[in-house]
């Protein structure tokens, strides 16, 4: 489980992440130089503000549903366009904090690299010559990066340290020797006005065993020293209650400098691996084992056979998370993870929070590969965002509860997006407060229903039922007008004119179902009054279906329209497939072989858009769908395809007007929730064994996957076949166990377990 190379890295698509959770870096480079390419997840440019809007609420809406039922789309989205459309204003973007760049003393023939995900630590090494060794990791336990560099030979370790500041706001003083302190401002021209953003103060301390350290400017020197040791912290004032926050810094290093690199390093192992080792991944050896990554990855792409590199892939997405998503996180994962080259920033796409499936794809996989401490960022994040959306809801709809659109902020935007063809989807808060669902039916917790999901939920479900409106002809209850991320559609076969705007999408009318349901469900458990309760029961009566068109494809809208784009990138109506239950092979087998049918059109297209979240999404849908050898050909196709040498995925140039190949880290988490949906889904009602599992993956094993219901499975499979899974229950279970055909009734109690062998079962613990 490393991730290893005999070249250097050039650049920062070739470098390595560490994370503490808040401050990352992306390490490269080679013998004789080496950049820390610092980030933080709080360091946003822009500000916290209301969004005007012209909209007269439900006056306005009414006005536009008569155009929209009558047919008239494009005078419905004129209005839409005037009344609908927020003004970017100061929306900002997350900005790199700078890079720490190294200049090393000392040569070298030959240079490997590597990340060990069993430790999170980055390690460079020159196999011949003279030069500095070094590592580094990024510890949570002590809220700083460190560093070791080393030479062989006594008094060996020489070099130069500088800061190189990413904004026009960044300047660094000497603080004493061996010590810089840097402060700066995330300000920028693109997404915000270029005097906004959150202020930051860094600071990097250099001490040396022996050897002389002398301090000047931006520079730190060292010559002549055994081993030297860098300890690297930063903080913000984003949301900060007063000026405290401008000696954390310093004060985090003094601390790290007097506990020193082994205990730091000893205290970094044991709170990382208390995460990481909880899941073990097998899926056989290759020949291709003993190769570094970038030639593996080449490999796959040329068909080779890799089975180990899935599993490889799957724990670099769990350490990711472990990496860039903590409990006591500031803000959950963005675009880019906690990572950021820069390269979105300069354009018009930002580093922010896409609600229209990327930051939840982020968070697919924190509940089932047994992450669930990672996923609380982005839930304590929904409630702001739920708090914000209230004026959003007031102002542009005349609605209660609360509502959000396409993507956020920091600060929690909540507003339509800057044009309605991909920023009107209304249900894009919800889609993200989902999460607060899954959270809770993984893991079970009262405490968190009553108080922390339940209540956001709730104002969700007052938003869509003061909001929604029964469709004059069907009798249904429909949202509009609203998109289907980021999707068009001809009318009546004119395709001279596309459209964006509709009532009912099938995305909406999926997410509310699965709202009103769950909120059923559970209300009587936290002491829901009768009169809600009655309303979400008359409402869930009259939500569309989910409807075959006359081609056999799911259909995308309420009406069977004609796809503009019918190799569009985004596949959100598939949503009661993957990521919700509403469509499953053995309940609603005619609705899943619908399913295929929009994902082999999709397929069939010239110009099909082979994105990393879309390939990742085609993955776990055909996981879904108990496809193994269809979800092994789109997952071999992302990390083959769209990965670089770092195994990070990315945005092809082209994509939604990106200019450059762009590192989007939904693709890694994606497809690690993918692998876990190949070998294990409990979302239907049962908890099921190896439901796709490919051929290439023949024999192997898996501990520690977590399933709904608050339990824990553990698989071992040879020659394509099931030989042991054990069920640990933490909380009392009553489900159904299947493997294939069979299914078996299993009931637990807290603490129980349940094995089930190839040629027997036992229960154990009832």
């Amino acid at each position: 489980m490393r991730l290893w190379y005999d070249t250097q890295a050039d650049h920062w698509k070739q470098g390595l992440p560490l994370g503490n959770g808040r401050l990352g870096t992306v390490v490269y480079g080679g013998i004789a130089r080496e950049t820390w390419s610092l980030s933080e997840i709080t360091y946003w440019s822009g500000k916290e503000e209301r969004t005007p809007a012209d909209s007269k609420g439900k006056e306005d809406l009414s006005a536009m549903r008569e155009l929209f039922f009558a047919g008239k789309y494009a005078e419905g989205e004129a209005i839409a366009s005037r009344v609908l459309q927020a003004d970017k204003q100061n929306f900002g973007t997350n900005i790199s904090l700078c890079d720490v760049q190294l200049s090393l003393d000392g040569e070298g023939e030959s240079f490997e690299r590597e990340l060990n995900l069993d430790e999170s630590v980055y390690r460079a090494t020159s196999m011949e010559g003279k030069a500095v060794n070094r590592e580094v990791f990024a510890s949570h336990a002590d809220n700083v990066i460190a560093a070791r560099l080393w030479n062989d030979e006594p008094g060996g370790t020489s070099f130069t340290l500088r800061l190189e500041g990413r904004t026009t706001r960044f300047a660094v003083e000497t603080n004493g020797a061996g010590r810089l302190v840097f402060t700066g401002q995330a300000v920028e021209t693109m997404h915000s006005n270029g005097e906004c953003g959150v202020m930051c103060r860094g600071a990097i301390q250099v001490v040396t065993s022996n050897g002389t350290v002398s301090t000047e400017g931006d520079t730190i020197r060292v010559t002549g020293a055994d081993e030297a040791w860098i300890y690297c912290a930063a903080a913000t004032d984003y949301r900060a209650a007063d000026d405290s926050w401008q000696n954390e810094a310093l004060l985090t290093i003094g601390q790290a400098a007097d506990k020193g690199y082994e205990r730091l390093r000893a205290n970094h192992m044991e709170d990382y691996r208390s995460l990481y080792t909880r899941v073990e991944a097998d899926f056989g050896g290759s020949n291709a084992d003993s190769l570094p990554l970038d030639e593996r990855i080449r490999q796959l792409a040329a068909d080779g056979d890799d089975p180990q590199l899935f599993a490889l892939f799957f724990q670099y997405g769990r350490y990711l998370m472990i990496a860039g998503s903590r409990s006591d996180s500031p803000l959950p994962l963005h675009l880019q993870g906690i990572w950021n080259d820069g390269e979105a920033n300069r354009m018009a796409w930002s580093c922010d929070y896409h609600l229209d499936v990327n930051t939840e794809m982020n968070y697919y996989p924190a509940e089932a590969a047994n992450l669930a401490e990672c996923h609380k960022p982005l839930l304590r994040y929904i409630q702001h965002l739920a708090q914000a959306g209230e004026a959003t809801a007031s102002d542009f709809y005349g609605c209660e509860g609360w509502t959000a659109h396409v993507f956020s902020n920091a600060w929690g935007f909540s507003a339509p997006g800057w044009y309605f063809s991909w920023g009107l989807n209304v249900t894009g808060g919800l889609w993200i407060a989902s999460q607060l669902r899954d959270h809770y039916e993984f893991g079970l917790d009262d405490e968190f229903l009553r108080g922390q999901a339940y209540p956001v939920l709730k104002e969700a479900a007052r938003f869509f039922l003061d909001y929604m409106v029964i469709h004059p002809e069907k009798g249904w209850l429909v949202t509009g007008p609203s998109n289907s991320p980021e999707n068009s559609f001809h009318v009546q076969g004119n395709r001279d004119a596309s459209h964006a705007l509709s009532m009912g999408p099938t995305m909406d009318q999926s997410l509310i179902r699965a709202l009103f349901t769950f909120l059923l469900e559970v209300s009587e458990r936290v002491g829901e009054e009768q009169e809600f309760r009655e309303k979400l029961s008359a409402a869930i009566a009259l939500l569309p279906p989910l409807q075959i068109g006359l081609n056999g494809q799911l259909q995308e809208w309420l009406e069977d329209y004609e796809e503009a784009q019918p190799d569009h990138r985004h596949i959100s109506h598939l949503y009661g497939l993957y990521p919700g239950n509403e469509i499953s092979p053995n309940r609603t087998p005619a609705l899943s072989q619908a399913s295929r049918v929009t994902l082999q059109a999709r397929k069939r297209e010239d110009g099909f858009e082979d994105v990393e979240f879309t390939l990742a999404q085609f993955a776990a849908s055909y996981a879904r769908l108990h496809d193994g050898e269809s979800a092994y050909e789109h997952l071999s196709y992302l990390i083959g395809e769209l990965c670089f040498d770092n195994l990070l995925t990315y945005s092809k140039a082209g994509i939604a007007g990106a200019e450059t190949n762009i590192f989007v880290a939904d693709g890694n988490f994606g497809g690690t929730s993918a692998i876990a949906e190949m070998l294990l889904q409990s979302h239907a009602g049962e908890i099921h064994l190896l439901p796709a599992l490919p051929s290439k993956w023949a024999s192997g094993s898996v501990k520690g996957l977590r399933a709904r219901g608050n339990a824990e499975v553990d698989i071992v499979w040879r020659d394509g076949e099931l030989v042991d899974a054990v069920v640990k229950a933490y909380s009392s279970v009553d489900t159904q166990l299947r493997y294939g055909d069979r299914v078996i009734p299993i009931s637990l109690t807290p603490g129980g377990s349940y094995s089930w062998k190839a040629s027997a079962t036992v229960q154990e613990g009832r």
